[in-house]
């Protein structure tokens, strides 16, 4: 029955969309990929708020219901009928009556099944294609037939580009690179950005920021250049140089619509990273957390794990907090294994949160983890509780898991604000607190 529910809620509301579009005629720029696509969406609105009336996707409205839900303006009715009740009425209300509506909508295209893009690329018209990296193991890929089929998924939001549009690629990362080849199928013009010195947008001079007294990072320093112009930008509260790539991308996109590098400079100076995505938070004993909690796949993490080294103080030990990754299929085993390795040269201190991260404290014992520094807990906010009592000053803990883990109940019991968690933490709504 809810099932059946659901495919009629979603029916109503992608026709309404559907509708608005045909009205509305917004412009509008589609992000893809299996990393950074919030947190890609969510720079380019920065870079885009002051000058245009633009929407993004609120959280991660990625799907066949969030993409619908953002066109209409509309919120989640998750499992409440009125709820849905109200946005079918007020779709209908965009439709019938006119109103002042957005002359761009951002919006972050997401793949969870095979034919979801392919899908939505069948009715949506975009001026602007964005695809962020594409990993060797992409998360989901357990409801595919293989990584390259997540990835063809992934590629058909090109076939929904206007003709003469822009595509614009992640260019250090081969898989997406190589999807250049398809352009010439749009007739448009094709932009890349990363750090990598053939890029169209490049981030160079990559540093981290550290505070004046204690030395902890508070953010990531470096320089954005498109052709010969050159731009300052800081980015506060995440740690990481790939913190840079979702900004890269939206300077690239910026671009694309013709604004300058300075004024895009400018209006990200005062953008901070989403909720559970490398942000930096004030731990309980002097220590710091780097809340990650988000997602996971198994290229992500390695890519927390690695910038690790970065907080690191002369005086504390790095820890690591890590849950299952889901959705991995017949490659969990080795890919939390491959984890567990690089935990035991990147970390002092491991703590595992679900079955398969079991597989992570397995791969770090045989890469010579000493097996007293290892702690495997079914509960993410047990395991939280516990490593209160065995954080020291000076400790950085990352933690970070998939979803349905709930990691950021272990980065609630550490953090030095708790009651500012609904405001710095992903999944505080009502429904998600209720799981």
């Amino acid at each position: 029955m809810r099932t059946l529910f659901k495919k009629c809620i979603v029916a109503v509301i992608t026709w309404e969309a559907r509708l608005v579009l045909r009205k509305y005629k917004p412009k509008i720029i589609a992000i893809t990929g299996s990393v950074g696509k919030t947190s890609t969406k969510d720079a380019i609105y920065a870079a885009l708020r002051k000058s245009e009336h633009v929407r993004k996707s609120e959280k991660s409205f990625n799907s066949e219901v969030g993409i619908p839900l953002t066109i209409l303006g509309a919120p989640n009715g998750w499992s409440n009928p009125f709820r849905w009740l109200v946005t079918i009425v007020d779709g209908l209300s965009l439709v019938l009556f006119t109103t002042r509506y957005p002359e761009w909508l951002v919006l972050e295209v997401g793949a969870d099944r095979p034919g979801d893009i392919r899908s939505l690329s069948g009715w949506l018209r975009v001026q602007v294609a964005v695809i962020t990296r594409l990993p060797e193991l992409p998360v989901h890929v357990e409801f595919f037939d293989s990584p390259e089929a997540v990835i063809e998924e992934k590629a058909s939001l090109i076939n929904a580009l206007v003709r003469g549009g822009t595509l614009i690629l992640f260019g250090d990362d081969p898989r997406t690179r190589a999807l250049e080849r398809r352009l010439p199928e749009t007739g448009g013009t094709l932009i890349t950005f990363g750090f990598d010195e053939d890029n169209d947008v490049r981030g160079v001079e990559v540093q981290a920021l550290r505070d004046e007294e204690g030395g902890w990072p508070v953010g990531m320093a470096a320089t954005i250049t498109a052709g010969e112009s050159r731009a300052h930008l800081t980015v506060r509260g995440a740690l990481g140089a790939h913190a840079f790539l979702p900004a890269l991308g939206a300077a690239a996109v910026a671009g694309a619509l013709g604004k300058d590098i300075h004024d895009v400079a400018a209006a990200l100076a005062g953008y901070e990273p989403p909720a559970g995505r490398m942000r930096l938070l004030q731990g309980i004993k002097d220590t710091l957390v780097i809340d990650d909690t988000y997602n996971a796949s198994p290229a992500a993490t390695s890519a927390a794990l690695e910038a690790l080294a970065l907080a690191h103080r002369p005086r504390g030990r790095e820890v690591a907090a890590l849950g299952d990754m889901l959705e991995l299929g017949r490659t969990s085993v080795q890919e939390h294994k491959k984890l567990g390795a690089l935990c035991a040269k990147t970390c002092k201190l491991l703590i595992t949160v679900g079955f398969r991260a079991r597989d992570i404290a397995q791969g770090a014992l045989d890469a010579g983890m000493d097996e007293s520094k290892i702690f495997q807990y079914e509960d993410s906010a047990v395991a939280g509780r516990e490593l209160q009592n065995m954080l020291k000053a000076g400790d950085v803990v990352l933690c970070k898991g998939s979803q349905s883990i709930r990691m950021e109940r272990v980065v609630e019991e550490l953090m030095a604000e708790p009651n500012r968690a609904a405001e710095l933490l992903v999944r505080q709504d009502a429904e998600w607190k209720k799981r």
